[in-house]
Protein backbone atom coordinates (compact mmCIF):
# COMPACT_ATOMS: atom_id res chain seq x y z
CA UNK A 1 0.00 0.00 0.00
CA UNK A 2 0.97 3.40 -0.82
CA UNK A 3 0.39 6.66 0.78
CA UNK A 4 0.54 8.55 -2.37
CA UNK A 5 0.92 7.52 -6.37
CA UNK A 6 3.08 10.25 -6.83
CA UNK A 7 4.85 12.88 -4.90
CA UNK A 8 6.46 16.20 -6.32
CA UNK A 9 9.00 17.78 -4.81
CA UNK A 10 8.77 22.45 -5.49
CA UNK A 11 5.53 24.09 -6.32
CA UNK A 12 7.20 25.94 -9.38
CA UNK A 13 5.57 25.96 -12.81
CA UNK A 14 6.88 23.11 -13.84
CA UNK A 15 6.54 20.81 -10.23
CA UNK A 16 2.75 22.41 -10.78
CA UNK A 17 2.92 21.17 -14.43
CA UNK A 18 3.45 17.87 -13.24
CA UNK A 19 1.23 17.38 -10.43
CA UNK A 20 -1.94 18.73 -13.09
CA UNK A 21 -1.15 15.95 -15.64
CA UNK A 22 -0.58 12.97 -12.96
CA UNK A 23 -3.94 14.23 -11.04
CA UNK A 24 -5.88 14.25 -13.79
CA UNK A 25 -4.35 10.86 -14.96
CA UNK A 26 -6.52 9.92 -12.07
CA UNK A 27 -3.54 9.34 -9.33
CA UNK A 28 -3.70 10.77 -5.72
CA UNK A 29 -0.75 13.38 -5.90
CA UNK A 30 0.99 15.91 -3.25
CA UNK A 31 2.94 18.68 -3.62
CA UNK A 32 5.63 19.86 -0.89
CA UNK A 33 7.25 23.54 -1.18
CA UNK A 34 9.84 24.50 1.17
CA UNK A 35 8.41 28.45 0.99
CA UNK A 36 5.48 29.79 2.83
CA UNK A 37 4.18 30.55 -0.64
CA UNK A 38 3.75 28.39 -3.97
CA UNK A 39 5.41 29.54 -7.22
CA UNK A 40 9.31 29.47 -7.18
CA UNK A 41 10.00 31.04 -10.53
CA UNK A 42 6.52 32.81 -10.57
CA UNK A 43 5.69 34.72 -7.40
CA UNK A 44 4.40 37.94 -6.74
CA UNK A 45 4.64 40.09 -3.72
CA UNK A 46 4.50 43.43 -2.01
CA UNK A 47 8.76 44.54 -2.16
CA UNK A 48 8.46 47.30 -1.96
CA UNK A 49 5.28 49.71 -0.62
CA UNK A 50 2.08 48.31 -0.11
CA UNK A 51 -0.12 48.14 -2.84
CA UNK A 52 2.79 47.54 -5.45
CA UNK A 53 2.74 43.86 -6.27
CA UNK A 54 5.96 42.96 -8.37
CA UNK A 55 7.03 39.83 -9.45
CA UNK A 56 9.19 37.82 -7.83
CA UNK A 57 11.03 36.10 -10.74
CA UNK A 58 9.18 36.06 -14.04
CA UNK A 59 7.46 38.48 -15.17
CA UNK A 60 6.47 38.61 -18.91
CA UNK A 61 5.77 35.18 -20.48
CA UNK A 62 6.58 34.95 -23.83
CA UNK A 63 5.58 31.11 -23.64
CA UNK A 64 2.71 31.70 -22.43
CA UNK A 65 0.26 31.35 -25.33
CA UNK A 66 3.17 29.26 -26.95
CA UNK A 67 3.44 26.33 -24.77
CA UNK A 68 2.31 23.24 -25.71
CA UNK A 69 1.77 22.33 -22.33
CA UNK A 70 -0.33 25.58 -21.63
CA UNK A 71 -2.22 25.64 -24.37
CA UNK A 72 -3.33 21.84 -23.44
CA UNK A 73 -4.24 23.60 -20.30
CA UNK A 74 -6.12 26.08 -21.65
CA UNK A 75 -4.19 29.01 -19.47
CA UNK A 76 -5.70 31.67 -21.82
CA UNK A 77 -9.33 30.60 -20.69
CA UNK A 78 -8.03 30.76 -16.77
CA UNK A 79 -6.61 33.60 -16.38
CA UNK A 80 -6.35 37.28 -17.85
CA UNK A 81 -3.53 37.56 -20.04
CA UNK A 82 -3.14 40.93 -21.37
CA UNK A 83 -0.95 41.51 -24.84
CA UNK A 84 0.96 44.66 -25.19
CA UNK A 85 0.99 46.17 -28.92
CA UNK A 86 4.94 46.56 -28.53
CA UNK A 87 6.14 43.14 -27.43
CA UNK A 88 9.57 44.36 -26.79
CA UNK A 89 11.64 47.88 -27.36
CA UNK A 90 15.39 48.07 -27.88
CA UNK A 91 16.59 51.84 -26.58
CA UNK A 92 19.46 53.46 -28.79
CA UNK A 93 21.11 56.70 -27.94
CA UNK A 94 19.76 59.53 -29.75
CA UNK A 95 16.04 58.77 -29.00
CA UNK A 96 16.33 55.92 -31.57
CA UNK A 97 14.82 52.71 -30.81
CA UNK A 98 14.04 49.23 -32.16
CA UNK A 99 10.27 48.29 -31.55
CA UNK A 100 9.14 44.98 -32.07
CA UNK A 101 5.84 45.44 -32.72
CA UNK A 102 3.10 42.52 -32.78
CA UNK A 103 2.47 43.07 -36.45
CA UNK A 104 5.35 41.86 -38.09
CA UNK A 105 4.66 44.29 -41.07
CA UNK A 106 4.87 47.46 -39.02
CA UNK A 107 8.13 46.26 -36.80
CA UNK A 108 9.72 45.87 -40.61
CA UNK A 109 8.86 49.09 -41.74
CA UNK A 110 10.15 50.92 -38.57
CA UNK A 111 13.64 49.23 -39.71
CA UNK A 112 13.73 51.45 -43.31
CA UNK A 113 16.78 49.87 -45.13
CA UNK A 114 16.84 46.83 -42.78
CA UNK A 115 13.01 46.42 -42.68
CA UNK A 116 13.00 43.72 -45.93
CA UNK A 117 15.67 41.84 -43.45
CA UNK A 118 13.85 41.44 -40.86
CA UNK A 119 10.92 40.24 -42.59
CA UNK A 120 12.48 37.80 -44.73
CA UNK A 121 14.64 36.14 -41.12
CA UNK A 122 11.68 36.28 -39.27
CA UNK A 123 8.51 36.08 -41.79
CA UNK A 124 9.25 32.58 -42.33
CA UNK A 125 9.28 31.77 -38.83
CA UNK A 126 6.43 33.42 -37.69
CA UNK A 127 4.70 31.65 -40.13
CA UNK A 128 5.47 28.62 -38.88
CA UNK A 129 5.34 29.70 -35.14
CA UNK A 130 3.14 26.87 -33.67
CA UNK A 131 6.04 24.16 -35.42
CA UNK A 132 8.55 25.89 -33.99
CA UNK A 133 7.40 26.21 -30.61
CA UNK A 134 6.91 22.50 -30.96
CA UNK A 135 10.48 21.97 -32.07
CA UNK A 136 12.38 24.43 -29.37
CA UNK A 137 9.68 23.34 -26.96
CA UNK A 138 11.23 19.93 -26.90
CA UNK A 139 14.47 17.69 -26.15
CA UNK A 140 17.11 18.35 -29.17
CA UNK A 141 17.74 14.49 -29.12
CA UNK A 142 14.97 13.55 -31.32
CA UNK A 143 13.86 13.24 -34.69
CA UNK A 144 11.99 16.84 -35.47
CA UNK A 145 8.32 16.29 -36.43
CA UNK A 146 8.38 18.83 -38.59
CA UNK A 147 11.78 18.50 -40.09
CA UNK A 148 11.38 21.43 -42.88
CA UNK A 149 11.01 24.08 -39.94
CA UNK A 150 13.88 22.45 -38.17
CA UNK A 151 15.93 23.18 -40.82
CA UNK A 152 15.07 26.48 -41.62
CA UNK A 153 15.15 27.21 -37.89
CA UNK A 154 18.91 25.70 -37.78
CA UNK A 155 20.02 27.49 -40.69
CA UNK A 156 18.76 30.77 -39.10
CA UNK A 157 20.57 29.70 -35.52
CA UNK A 158 23.62 29.36 -37.21
CA UNK A 159 23.81 32.19 -39.32
CA UNK A 160 23.17 34.71 -35.95
CA UNK A 161 25.43 32.52 -34.20
CA UNK A 162 28.68 32.66 -36.30
CA UNK A 163 30.26 35.90 -37.33
CA UNK A 164 28.10 35.69 -40.11
CA UNK A 165 25.53 37.66 -37.48
CA UNK A 166 26.17 41.05 -39.04
CA UNK A 167 26.11 40.13 -42.57
CA UNK A 168 22.37 40.16 -43.03
CA UNK A 169 21.79 43.90 -41.58
CA UNK A 170 23.49 47.13 -43.41
CA UNK A 171 21.90 49.52 -39.85
CA UNK A 172 22.53 48.92 -36.23
CA UNK A 173 19.26 49.04 -34.97
CA UNK A 174 18.09 45.29 -36.32
CA UNK A 175 21.43 44.31 -35.34
CA UNK A 176 20.75 45.53 -31.64
CA UNK A 177 17.20 43.59 -31.68
CA UNK A 178 18.39 40.41 -31.66
CA UNK A 179 21.15 40.91 -29.72
CA UNK A 180 18.52 41.87 -26.69
CA UNK A 181 16.58 39.30 -27.04
CA UNK A 182 19.33 36.32 -27.91
CA UNK A 183 21.13 37.53 -24.20
CA UNK A 184 18.03 36.45 -22.69
CA UNK A 185 20.02 33.12 -22.73
CA UNK A 186 22.72 34.80 -20.01
CA UNK A 187 25.26 33.35 -22.59
CA UNK A 188 28.57 34.84 -24.57
CA UNK A 189 27.34 35.66 -27.90
CA UNK A 190 27.32 35.09 -30.99
CA UNK A 191 26.35 31.80 -29.92
CA UNK A 192 23.83 28.67 -31.31
CA UNK A 193 22.09 28.94 -27.52
CA UNK A 194 21.99 33.27 -28.05
CA UNK A 195 20.71 33.16 -31.65
CA UNK A 196 18.43 30.12 -30.54
CA UNK A 197 16.76 31.83 -28.02
CA UNK A 198 16.49 35.29 -30.19
CA UNK A 199 14.85 33.24 -32.87
CA UNK A 200 12.29 31.48 -30.79
CA UNK A 201 11.35 34.18 -28.77
CA UNK A 202 11.31 36.88 -31.56
CA UNK A 203 8.83 34.42 -33.26
CA UNK A 204 6.34 34.71 -30.61
CA UNK A 205 6.92 38.26 -30.26
CA UNK A 206 5.37 38.53 -33.78
CA UNK A 207 3.35 35.75 -33.77
CA UNK A 208 0.59 36.18 -30.27
CA UNK A 209 3.07 38.92 -28.60
CA UNK A 210 4.78 38.30 -25.00
CA UNK A 211 1.36 38.65 -22.44
CA UNK A 212 1.37 39.90 -19.03
CA UNK A 213 -0.89 37.98 -16.74
CA UNK A 214 -2.83 40.59 -14.74
CA UNK A 215 -2.33 40.39 -10.95
CA UNK A 216 1.07 39.15 -11.51
CA UNK A 217 2.83 35.99 -12.18
CA UNK A 218 1.23 34.13 -9.27
CA UNK A 219 -1.85 34.08 -11.19
CA UNK A 220 -0.59 31.52 -13.44
CA UNK A 221 0.29 29.22 -10.57
CA UNK A 222 -2.72 29.79 -8.77
CA UNK A 223 -4.57 28.58 -11.60
CA UNK A 224 -2.34 25.26 -11.44
CA UNK A 225 -2.61 24.78 -8.02
CA UNK A 226 -6.52 25.43 -8.45
CA UNK A 227 -6.50 22.48 -10.92
CA UNK A 228 -4.75 20.77 -8.56
CA UNK A 229 -6.74 21.05 -6.07
CA UNK A 230 -9.75 20.24 -8.25
CA UNK A 231 -8.49 17.16 -9.34
CA UNK A 232 -8.11 16.36 -5.12
CA UNK A 233 -4.42 17.22 -5.37
CA UNK A 234 -2.98 18.18 -2.13
CA UNK A 235 -0.21 21.25 -1.61
CA UNK A 236 1.98 21.24 1.65
CA UNK A 237 3.96 24.64 2.11
CA UNK A 238 6.65 25.49 4.62
CA UNK A 239 7.94 22.30 4.35
CA UNK A 240 11.65 21.89 3.22
CA UNK A 241 12.91 18.41 1.99
CA UNK A 242 16.08 17.55 3.31
CA UNK A 243 15.89 13.84 1.73
CA UNK A 244 13.32 11.56 -0.24
CA UNK A 245 13.80 9.49 2.93
CA UNK A 246 11.50 11.80 4.51
CA UNK A 247 8.39 11.34 2.20
CA UNK A 248 5.68 9.25 2.50
CA UNK A 249 5.56 6.26 0.45
CA UNK A 250 4.47 6.40 -3.79
CA UNK A 251 5.55 4.84 -6.48
CA UNK A 252 6.35 7.97 -8.27
CA UNK A 253 9.08 10.94 -6.84
CA UNK A 254 9.11 14.00 -9.53
CA UNK A 255 11.85 16.91 -8.42
CA UNK A 256 11.01 20.35 -9.62
CA UNK A 257 15.04 21.10 -8.15
CA UNK A 258 17.79 21.98 -9.85
CA UNK A 259 19.82 18.83 -11.10
CA UNK A 260 22.51 19.96 -8.03
CA UNK A 261 19.60 19.55 -5.60
CA UNK A 262 18.74 16.34 -6.56
CA UNK A 263 21.94 15.02 -5.80
CA UNK A 264 21.68 15.62 -2.05
CA UNK A 265 17.87 14.17 -2.31
CA UNK A 266 18.20 10.89 -4.08
CA UNK A 267 20.45 7.70 -3.61
CA UNK A 268 21.47 7.44 -7.31
CA UNK A 269 24.31 4.99 -8.88
CA UNK A 270 27.60 5.71 -8.86
CA UNK A 271 27.80 6.20 -12.83
CA UNK A 272 24.78 8.71 -13.23
CA UNK A 273 25.70 10.79 -10.39
CA UNK A 274 28.96 11.85 -11.90
CA UNK A 275 27.41 12.21 -15.23
CA UNK A 276 25.18 14.68 -13.46
CA UNK A 277 27.81 16.14 -11.71
CA UNK A 278 29.98 17.69 -14.61
CA UNK A 279 26.50 19.43 -15.59
CA UNK A 280 27.87 23.64 -15.40
CA UNK A 281 25.80 26.41 -13.91
CA UNK A 282 26.09 29.37 -15.85
CA UNK A 283 25.91 33.36 -15.33
CA UNK A 284 23.72 34.80 -12.78
CA UNK A 285 21.31 37.44 -12.43
CA UNK A 286 21.03 40.66 -10.12
CA UNK A 287 17.47 41.96 -9.79
CA UNK A 288 15.93 45.40 -8.71
CA UNK A 289 12.16 45.99 -7.93
CA UNK A 290 11.40 49.80 -8.10
CA UNK A 291 7.90 51.37 -7.34
CA UNK A 292 7.24 54.77 -9.13
CA UNK A 293 5.32 57.53 -8.80
CA UNK A 294 4.89 57.77 -12.44
CA UNK A 295 5.12 56.07 -16.08
CA UNK A 296 9.17 55.35 -17.10
CA UNK A 297 10.03 58.95 -19.21
CA UNK A 298 12.07 57.04 -22.28
CA UNK A 299 13.11 59.47 -24.64
CA UNK A 300 11.40 57.74 -27.71
CA UNK A 301 7.88 57.37 -26.77
CA UNK A 302 6.65 54.02 -28.59
CA UNK A 303 9.37 52.70 -25.71
CA UNK A 304 6.32 53.36 -23.44
CA UNK A 305 3.95 51.05 -24.86
CA UNK A 306 6.67 47.85 -24.44
CA UNK A 307 5.58 45.79 -22.02
CA UNK A 308 9.49 43.90 -21.84
CA UNK A 309 12.23 46.51 -22.66
CA UNK A 310 16.27 44.98 -23.59
CA UNK A 311 18.75 48.44 -22.44
CA UNK A 312 22.16 47.91 -23.34
CA UNK A 313 22.90 49.87 -26.36
CA UNK A 314 23.93 48.09 -29.96
CA UNK A 315 24.92 44.80 -30.51
CA UNK A 316 28.75 45.67 -29.49
CA UNK A 317 27.77 46.98 -26.40
CA UNK A 318 25.50 44.17 -25.34
CA UNK A 319 27.97 41.83 -26.56
CA UNK A 320 30.40 43.12 -24.69
CA UNK A 321 28.62 43.09 -21.52
CA UNK A 322 28.36 39.47 -21.97
CA UNK A 323 31.59 38.99 -22.58
CA UNK A 324 32.29 40.50 -19.11
CA UNK A 325 29.63 38.32 -17.40
CA UNK A 326 31.73 35.30 -18.87
CA UNK A 327 34.88 35.85 -17.66
CA UNK A 328 33.68 37.03 -14.31
CA UNK A 329 33.66 40.59 -14.56
CA UNK A 330 30.76 42.79 -13.83
CA UNK A 331 30.06 45.04 -16.58
CA UNK A 332 30.24 49.43 -16.68
CA UNK A 333 27.79 48.91 -19.32
CA UNK A 334 25.62 46.19 -18.33
CA UNK A 335 22.69 44.47 -20.18
CA UNK A 336 19.07 44.94 -18.25
CA UNK A 337 16.45 42.85 -19.24
CA UNK A 338 13.34 45.40 -18.23
CA UNK A 339 9.35 44.34 -18.00
CA UNK A 340 6.66 47.25 -17.09
CA UNK A 341 3.64 44.98 -16.48
CA UNK A 342 1.34 48.18 -14.59
CA UNK A 343 1.07 49.89 -18.77
CA UNK A 344 -0.94 46.90 -19.33
CA UNK A 345 -2.29 45.71 -15.67
CA UNK A 346 -3.25 48.15 -13.44
CA UNK A 347 -4.11 45.84 -10.46
CA UNK A 348 -0.08 46.51 -9.68
CA UNK A 349 0.16 49.50 -8.23
CA UNK A 350 -1.81 52.19 -6.39
CA UNK A 351 -4.05 54.92 -8.78
CA UNK A 352 -1.40 57.14 -10.71
CA UNK A 353 1.86 54.55 -9.95
CA UNK A 354 3.99 51.78 -11.79
CA UNK A 355 6.07 49.06 -10.79
CA UNK A 356 9.08 48.14 -12.76
CA UNK A 357 11.04 45.46 -13.03
CA UNK A 358 15.05 44.88 -13.73
CA UNK A 359 17.71 42.53 -13.86
CA UNK A 360 21.03 42.76 -14.88
CA UNK A 361 23.76 39.77 -15.70
CA UNK A 362 26.59 38.88 -13.39
CA UNK A 363 28.89 37.07 -12.94
CA UNK A 364 28.09 33.35 -11.37
CA UNK A 365 27.54 33.77 -7.39
CA UNK A 366 28.01 37.25 -7.42
CA UNK A 367 27.19 38.99 -3.91
CA UNK A 368 27.45 42.81 -5.64
CA UNK A 369 24.39 44.96 -5.40
CA UNK A 370 23.39 46.02 -8.65
CA UNK A 371 20.99 49.12 -8.06
CA UNK A 372 22.94 51.74 -9.47
CA UNK A 373 24.30 50.51 -12.01
CA UNK A 374 20.88 49.60 -13.42
CA UNK A 375 19.34 52.44 -12.18
CA UNK A 376 22.02 54.39 -14.81
CA UNK A 377 21.80 52.88 -17.69
CA UNK A 378 17.70 52.88 -17.68
CA UNK A 379 18.61 56.71 -16.94
CA UNK A 380 20.54 56.71 -19.98
CA UNK A 381 17.80 55.82 -22.36
CA UNK A 382 15.16 57.69 -19.93
CA UNK A 383 16.27 60.86 -18.25
CA UNK A 384 14.47 61.41 -14.82
CA UNK A 385 13.56 58.10 -13.80
CA UNK A 386 15.56 58.66 -10.79
CA UNK A 387 13.09 61.19 -9.67
CA UNK A 388 10.07 58.56 -10.11
CA UNK A 389 11.53 56.20 -7.64
CA UNK A 390 9.53 56.01 -4.57
CA UNK A 391 11.30 52.25 -3.06
CA UNK A 392 13.43 50.04 -4.03
CA UNK A 393 14.35 46.09 -3.52
CA UNK A 394 17.24 44.89 -4.96
CA UNK A 395 18.50 41.25 -4.56
CA UNK A 396 22.19 39.88 -5.20
CA UNK A 397 22.78 36.78 -7.18
CA UNK A 398 23.36 35.15 -4.05
CA UNK A 399 20.38 36.35 -2.69
CA UNK A 400 18.54 35.01 -5.78
CA UNK A 401 19.92 31.22 -4.55
CA UNK A 402 18.48 31.97 -1.04
CA UNK A 403 15.31 32.36 -2.21
CA UNK A 404 15.35 29.50 -4.43
CA UNK A 405 18.43 26.93 -4.23
CA UNK A 406 17.43 26.30 -8.07
CA UNK A 407 18.98 29.05 -9.09
CA UNK A 408 22.60 28.13 -8.04
CA UNK A 409 24.64 30.61 -7.93
CA UNK A 410 22.59 33.42 -9.18
CA UNK A 411 21.54 31.05 -12.35
CA UNK A 412 18.01 31.60 -13.03
CA UNK A 413 18.17 28.58 -15.88
CA UNK A 414 19.35 26.28 -13.25
CA UNK A 415 22.00 24.92 -15.24
CA UNK A 416 23.90 26.88 -18.30
CA UNK A 417 22.23 27.34 -20.89
CA UNK A 418 24.68 26.69 -23.81
CA UNK A 419 23.88 24.23 -26.58
CA UNK A 420 25.67 21.63 -25.36
CA UNK A 421 23.46 21.86 -21.89
CA UNK A 422 20.50 21.72 -24.07
CA UNK A 423 21.70 18.76 -25.85
CA UNK A 424 22.51 16.81 -22.47
CA UNK A 425 20.50 18.24 -19.84
CA UNK A 426 21.40 17.24 -17.19
CA UNK A 427 22.34 14.03 -19.09
CA UNK A 428 22.30 12.78 -22.47
CA UNK A 429 19.19 10.63 -22.60
CA UNK A 430 15.99 9.77 -25.15
CA UNK A 431 14.32 10.30 -22.13
CA UNK A 432 16.81 12.94 -19.13
CA UNK A 433 13.56 13.21 -17.00
CA UNK A 434 13.66 9.76 -15.62
CA UNK A 435 16.64 8.57 -13.54
CA UNK A 436 17.96 5.23 -13.14
CA UNK A 437 16.60 5.26 -9.17
CA UNK A 438 13.64 3.27 -8.84
CA UNK A 439 10.35 6.25 -9.60
CA UNK A 440 12.38 9.14 -9.27
CA UNK A 441 12.06 11.79 -12.21
CA UNK A 442 13.70 15.31 -12.17
CA UNK A 443 11.04 17.71 -13.79
CA UNK A 444 12.56 20.71 -13.27
CA UNK A 445 14.60 23.90 -15.76
CA UNK A 446 17.72 20.87 -15.52
CA UNK A 447 15.63 19.04 -18.04
CA UNK A 448 14.71 20.04 -21.38
CA UNK A 449 13.57 21.71 -22.79
CA UNK A 450 15.28 23.97 -20.76
CA UNK A 451 14.63 27.39 -18.71
CA UNK A 452 11.50 29.64 -19.15
CA UNK A 453 7.45 29.25 -17.63
CA UNK A 454 6.27 26.71 -19.73
CA UNK A 455 5.84 23.76 -17.69
CA UNK A 456 7.08 21.53 -20.03
CA UNK A 457 9.83 20.02 -18.18
CA UNK A 458 6.89 18.95 -15.67
CA UNK A 459 4.48 17.92 -18.11
CA UNK A 460 7.01 15.82 -19.75
CA UNK A 461 8.19 14.31 -16.89
CA UNK A 462 5.06 12.98 -15.84
CA UNK A 463 3.97 11.61 -19.00
CA UNK A 464 7.35 9.52 -18.79
CA UNK A 465 6.44 8.33 -15.21
CA UNK A 466 3.19 7.45 -16.42
CA UNK A 467 4.13 5.38 -18.93
CA UNK A 468 7.08 3.89 -16.60
CA UNK A 469 5.40 3.81 -12.95
CA UNK A 470 1.24 3.32 -13.65
CA UNK A 471 0.97 1.82 -17.27
CA UNK A 472 -0.46 4.93 -18.61
CA UNK A 473 0.33 6.02 -22.46
CA UNK A 474 -2.78 8.08 -23.25
CA UNK A 475 -2.17 11.58 -22.31
CA UNK A 476 -4.31 13.11 -19.69
CA UNK A 477 -7.03 15.81 -21.15
CA UNK A 478 -5.90 19.35 -19.59
CA UNK A 479 -8.08 21.35 -21.33
CA UNK A 480 -10.73 23.73 -18.44
CA UNK A 481 -14.07 23.28 -17.81
CA UNK A 482 -16.67 25.87 -17.95
CA UNK A 483 -16.75 26.40 -13.91
CA UNK A 484 -12.72 26.95 -14.28
CA UNK A 485 -12.49 29.55 -17.00
CA UNK A 486 -12.59 32.71 -15.72
CA UNK A 487 -10.53 35.26 -18.28
CA UNK A 488 -12.40 37.25 -20.70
Amino acid sequence: MTDYDAIIVGSGPNGLSAAVTLARAGLKVIVYERNPTIGGGARTAELTLPGFLHDVCSAVHPMALASGFFRRFGLDQRIDLRVPEVSYGHPLDDGRAGIAWRDLDRTADGLGVDGAAWKSLMGPLVANAGRVAQFTGSQLLQLPRHPLTAALFGLRSLEQGSPAWNLRFREDVAPAMLSGVGAHSIRPMPSLATAGAALSLGTYAHAHGWPIPIGGSQSIVNALADDLRAHGGEIVTDTEIFSLDELPSSKAVLLDVSAKSMLRLATLPEAYRRRVERFRYGGAVAKVDFALSGPVPWTNLDLRRAGTLHVGGTRAEIAAAEADVAAGRHSEKPYVLVAQPSIADPTRAPEGGHVLWAYTHVPHDSSLDQTEAITRQIERFAPGFRDLVLARSSMTARDMENYNPNYVGGDIASGGASFAQLLARPVLSPEPWRTPAPGVYLCSSSTPPGPGVHGLPGYYAARSALRHEFGITAAPNLAPSPATTSAP
